[in-house]
């Protein structure tokens, strides 16, 4: 009986034996009410295959009497609060390596299967990422070549999440 129960436990779809955690942070907050609206419906869906959290960092005050630079620096400050040294970061940019919804399942799903604790994606601000931040370990994957605004590319990638975990379990929200 332990032998059935232990092969079921490793490949049975719908036990959870991962401790993945997967985090979103993004400068600024959303303030129209059908993207918050949008993006708590697939946060509460997530929440049934990882643990899931969007940290939102404020705007740097007074930006513009900022240099660009001036306020990359000023967001990577705000930033670092909530990066721990094991984390995996992966910002999202659109010069980053760009995955059709199956290939980012199954990036997902190495990243399970390296025993990742946490997963850090990073929306960068207005201007980009600081150079402090580009010289960190990394990778980077770009949800399209077009540039979206915060609050719209955290529906966007809260959805492709959400898409990615029904792929990797075989249930039918994704076709081809």
């Amino acid at each position: 009986m332990t032998t059935i129960w232990i092969f079921f436990r490793t490949l049975h779809p719908t036990y959870r034996t991962f401790k993945l955690k997967i985090t979103l942070i993004l400068n600024g907050r959303t303030e129209e009410a059908f993207l918050k609206e949008a993006f708590a419906y697939y946060e509460q869906r997530l929440k049934h295959y990882v643990p899931f959290q969007c940290i939102e960092i404020p705007s740097p005050k007074a930006l513009k009497s900022l240099t660009e630079e001036q306020v990359k620096d000023k967001e990577y400050e705000l930033l670092q609060k909530h990066i721990q040294a094991g984390d995996i970061l992966v910002l999202l940019d659109e010069r980053g390596k760009e995955y059709r919804s199956v290939e980012f399942a199954k990036y997902l799903q190495v990243k399970m299967n390296q025993s990742t604790k946490n997963l850090v994606f990073i929306c960068g601000g207005p201007y980009g990422f600081s150079e402090a931040l580009l010289k960190r370990p990394h990778e980077k994957i770009s949800l399209s070549r077009m540039t979206f605004s915060h609050q719209m590319v955290r529906v966007f990638f809260a959805e492709q999440l959400y898409r990615a975990f029904t792929i990797l379990r075989n249930e039918p929200y994704h076709h081809e």
